[in-house]
C-alpha cells in the first residue's frame, strides 16, 4: 500500500480530531487573508492617493531637487521628458508640474502654503485629486491665464470665493521675490484640513513667467503607473533613457515620499509579526494533535517496523499525514474565507464614525472604509506559508514515531 494512502487512512481514523485540526488550519488561512488583504488594499490606496496629490508613482526631476527643493532646481526639457516617459510601457500618464512654497494674500490677510503649477490641457481628475474633489467652480482653463484653484480651508482663512483676487508671492530662479495676481476659479475639498488649508493650484504658464523659467522648464514630471509595484522596474527603464545625463534624476514614490514609505514598511512589519505569532499558536496545536496521534499508534508503528518498514518510512508516513492535513486545511480555508473576502472586497466596513472624516497618515488621506485586495503573490505567499507551517508542525511527531525501536513500541503499545 502506498504511503500516501496509508497516511490518509491514518487521518480518517479519528475524523473528529482531524476535522478540528483542519479547521484550525483553515482559521489560520482566514486570519492571514484578513491581515494581508486589508494591508494590500490600504497600502495600495495610500500609495495611489499620494501619487495623485502631486508627485506621481515616479518623478523625474533635477538630481538635487529632492534634497533642496528650491525653484532654481529645474528640468530644462520637462516636456521632452514627458514625451519619452509616455512612450514607456507601464506608464499611464505623465504631467509637467512646478511645485514650491509661496505666500498667498487676499485683502489684509496672508498665509504661507504650497503651490502646484499645472497645465490645464493635460490634467485630468483621474491623476489629480484636487480636480477630483472640486466642490465649487472648475479647474483652471487653458484660456484663463490667471485662474487659480484653492482649498476650502484656505478659502475660509482668506475669505475667498469664486472670482476673488489672490496674490501669490514666491522666489524666482534668481532668488528674487516676485508677485503675481490670480482669480479663484475653483475650490476643492480633499478632507485633509492640512492640505485644504495650504495648497493652491496655479496655471503653469503664469508661474513660468513669474519665475523667469525657460519655455519648457518645470520642477518635475510626475509619472503615473498602472501598477505601483512596477515602480522600480520602470525607473530602471527611464534611467536608461537618460544614461549619462547629470541634470536628470528619477525617483520612485518610496524615495520622493520617504515618510509614507517608512510608515507602510513599519505597518507591514507589524502585520507580518502578528501573522507569525498567530501561526505559531496554530502550529503548536497541530503539533500537539499529531503527537497525540503518534503516541496512540506506537504499537501500530512497532508492528509495521517489525514487518520490515524502515524508521525513515515511518517518519515519511507521519509527514505525509501532516501534508494531507495541510491540504485539507487549505481547502477548508478557501471555503470559509471566500464569502468573507467577497463581502469585504465589494462592501467593506466603514470606520468613518470612529476615526472621523479628516484622517491622514504620512501626509496622505486614508480611506476610512476597510476593504480587501489580495495580490497574486500575496495569495501564493499565504498558501505556501500555511502549508509549510503545517509540515513543520509535523516534524517532531514524525521523528518521535520513527526513532523508537519496534520492541519498545510493542511494549508500550
Amino acid at each position: 500500500m502506498q504511503l500516501g494512502t496509508m497516511a490518509w487512512r491514518g487521518l480518517m481514523r479519528n475524523k473528529r480530531r482531524t476535522a478540528i485540526t483542519a479547521f484550525s488550519v483553515a482559521f489560520g488561512v482566514l486570519l492571514s487573508v484578513t491581515f494581508t488583504a486589508s494591508g494590500d488594499y490600504a497600502y495600495t490606496n495610500m500609495i495611489n492617493t499620494s501619487a495623485v496629490m502631486g508627485l506621481g508613482h515616479l518623478s523625474v526631476e533635477h538630481p538635487e531637487y529632492q534634497d533642496t527643493p528650491t525653484l532654481d532646481k529645474r528640468l530644462l526639457e520637462a516636456e521632452a521628458v514627458q514625451r519619452k516617459a509616455l512612450q514607456t510601457p507601464g506608464v499611464n500618464a505623465a504631467s509637467v508640474r512646478i511645485m514650491g512654497q509661496a505666500m498667498f494674500a487676499s485683502g489684509a490677510k496672508s498665509v504661507g502654503g504650497t503651490f502646484i503649477a499645472i497645465d490645464p490641457s493635460q490634467e485630468t481628475p483621474t491623476y489629480n485629486i484636487f480636480l477630483r474633489t472640486l466642490v465649487e467652480g472648475q479647474c483652471v482653463t487653458a484660456e484663463e491665464e490667471h485662474g487659480v484653484v484653492v482649498g476650502v480651508k484656505m478659502a475660509e482663512k482668506l475669505n475667498l470665493r469664486l472670482g476673488k483676487k489672490l496674490i501669490f508671492t514666491l522666489t524666482d530662479k534668481n532668488g528674487e521675490l516676485v508677485s503675481e495676481l490670480g482669480r479663484v476659479s475653483g475650490i476643492f475639498k480633499t478632507g485633509d484640513d492640512a492640505v485644504d488649508g495650504a495648497l493652491v493650484l496655479l496655471p503653469l504658464t503664469l508661474v513660468r513667467k513669474a519665475l523667469g523659467y525657460e519655455p519648457k522648464a518645470a520642477s518635475l514630471v510626475a509619472i503615473f503607473l498602472a501598477d505601483h509595484r512596477e515602480a522600480a522596474a520602470i525607473k530602471s527603464k527611464l534611467v536608461g533613457l537618460w544614461a549619462g545625463r547629470q541634470d536628470i534624476g528619477v525617483l520612485t514614490w518610496q524615495q520622493s515620499q520617504p515618510d509614507l514609505a517608512g510608515l507602510i514598511a513599519v505597518d507591514r512589519l507589524f502585520n507580518h509579526l502578528l501573522q507569525f505569532l498567530v501561526g505559531l499558536v496554530i502550529a503548536a496545536g497541530i503539533t500537539n494533535t499529531l503527537l497525540m496521534s503518534v503516541m496512540e499508534r506506537r504499537r501500530e508503528f512497532g508492528i509495521m517496523m517489525a514487518l520490515g518498514m524502515m524508521p525513515g518510512q515511518v517518519v515519511r508516513l507521519v509527514l505525509l499525514e501532516s501534508c494531507w492535513l495541510a491540504l485539507l486545511g487549505l481547502a477548508l480555508g478557501v471555503i470559509i474565507t471566500t464569502p468573507w473576502f467577497v463581502y469585504m472586497a465589494r462592501i467593506g466596513i466603514d470606520f468613518s464614525g470612529q476615526i472621523g472624516e479628516d484622517y491622514s497618515a504620512g501626509g496622505v488621506l486614508v480611506d476610512p472604509v476597510m476593504k480587501f485586495r489580495l495580490y497574486r503573490e500575496s495569495a501564493l505567499w499565504i498558501a505556501g506559508a500555511v502549508f509549510s507551517l503545517t509540515l513543520v508542525a509535523g516534524i517532531f511527531p514524525a521523528f518521535k514515531a520513527g526513532k523508537t525501536s519496534p520492541v519498545e513500541n510493542l511494549k508500550q503499545g
